[in-house]
């Protein structure tokens, strides 16, 4: 198996995970905050993988 695979595999499935627990237990008002924070964090975790894997090679 892949390492990169791997640690990109787990990080999108924390990350959705996080994201539908978030939403699901959150009021209607902190959705849309939540929907725009989740947005950010999104990016700034494909910038982080992309920083592990140019690491990597």
């Amino acid at each position: 198996m892949n390492m990169k695979s791997i640690a990109k595999g787990a990080t999108v499935g924390a990350i959705a995970g996080l994201t539908c627990y978030a939403l699901s237990s959150a009021s209607p008002v902190k959705k849309y905050s939540l929907k725009k924070d989740t947005t950010k964090t999104l990016k700034a975790a494909g910038h982080l993988i992309d920083d592990i894997k140019s690491m990597i090679m």
